[in-house]
């Protein structure tokens, strides 16, 4: 009883879509049926759209056309991650459509549809569930930081980058499965509403936690984890980047999650945080790599986000990498992250 459809309405081939093309990648919590986009994409594979790989997810033009092919659709799910967690207007639309046909919805932005009373009772009288991943948990059940965090022996990664939708999620994932491929039990702790919708059950929503409370949640969640799991190797997935002045993120990770160990994403052709020149020029990976490690976190490899790359300028700028740096350089999408692994049984 969780088949889903992802509502995207147009947004699916930019970084917007970014919890759409998580879950597109992989959930254990979802099935997903069906994306809702557009008439550009219609017809077309997801996975083939987002990275070149067939997964049997149809993209739909509109949410009609999406009900009228699949059946048994029980959750709708809110692909897009807007700035200001704001939910678009055309996309309110489709959730009372969605609602009014027995779909229960999922809602990963800031804006609640639980405290909008007209869809609270068009809810109610469909009976159907109102889910918002990223409200705030309440005081009583939230925890302040104890120093626990000291008394986990395995070894804890941050997974971190030099700005926001680098791949951060997506590579710690990859991470997890190929440690586990290789009968290594590894764990990855979620930070944001995408974890969870694919299924973390270790971690918390980072940027919906009370700021006093943000070292106590992860660190609740990395010994939650290590105690009930027995993790041979836990993962932290990073948000934002350490210097993106809109929200910078990360040292809670390597101070107050007791991360001694990182790795590092990067978009070489990426000028500006955000693509946004107001914002700032990003740093070089070096200059990252030296204040990582001066908070005392040793970065043991870099992962290239390739946007905007040939697959020959890909390939060239890891090796130019490679030798400069002096650490494995990752090519997740193209490559995985197997190459890392020799890396991470050395630290077990």
């Amino acid at each position: 009883m969780n088949n889903a459809v992802v509502l995207t309405n147009g947004l699916l081939k930019s970084s917007d879509a970014k919890t759409a093309h998580g879950l597109i990648r992989g959930t254990e919590r979802f099935t997903i049926i069906g994306i809702i986009d557009n008439e550009e994409t219609a017809g077309q594979d997801a996975g083939v759209l987002l990275d070149g790989k067939n997964r049997n997810i149809p993209v739909f033009a509109s949410f009609n056309k999406a009900i009228d092919e699949l059946n048994n659709i029980h959750f709708l799910i809110i692909g897009v991650a807007t700035v200001g967690g704001r939910l678009p207007g055309n996309m309110l639309e489709i959730v009372i459509e969605a609602i009014k046909k027995g779909i229960s919805i999922v809602n990963g932005l800031h804006e609640y549809l639980s405290e909008k009373p007209a869809i609270v009772e068009l809810a109610i009288s469909n009976k159907v569930q109102l889910i918002d991943v990223r409200k705030p948990k309440k005081r009583e059940q939230l925890h302040f930081w104890t120093g626990e965090i000291f008394k986990v022996q395995a070894p804890i990664i941050a997974v971190i980058g030099m700005d926001c939708a680098m791949g951060k999620r997506t590579t710690a994932r990859m991470l997890k499965q190929a440690c586990k491929e290789e009968g290594i039990n590894a764990q990855m702790i979620y930070t944001g509403q995408t974890g969870w919708l694919q299924g973390g059950k270790y971690g918390f929503i980072f940027d919906s936690t009370l700021n006093d409370f943000v070292s106590g949640e992860l660190e609740h969640a990395i010994v939650s984890c290590a105690n009930e799991t027995k993790a041979q190797i836990i993962f932290l997935e990073g948000q934002s980047s350490l210097r993106n002045p809109s929200g910078p993120c990360g040292i809670e990770l390597l101070i107050s999650g007791n991360a001694k160990h990182t790795i590092l994403l990067f978009a070489p052709k990426r000028k500006y945080f955000d693509n946004d020149p107001h914002w700032g020029i990003i740093p070089s990976v070096v200059s990252e790599i030296e204040l990582i490690e001066k908070l005392g976190s040793k970065v043991i490899a870099v992962a290239m986000n390739t946007e905007d790359c040939t697959t020959e300028e890909a390939y060239s700028l890891q090796k130019e990498y490679t030798s400069s740096l002096g650490i494995p350089v990752l090519l997740p999408i193209q490559e995985g992250v197997t190459s890392i692994l020799s890396t991470l049984k050395k630290l077990i």
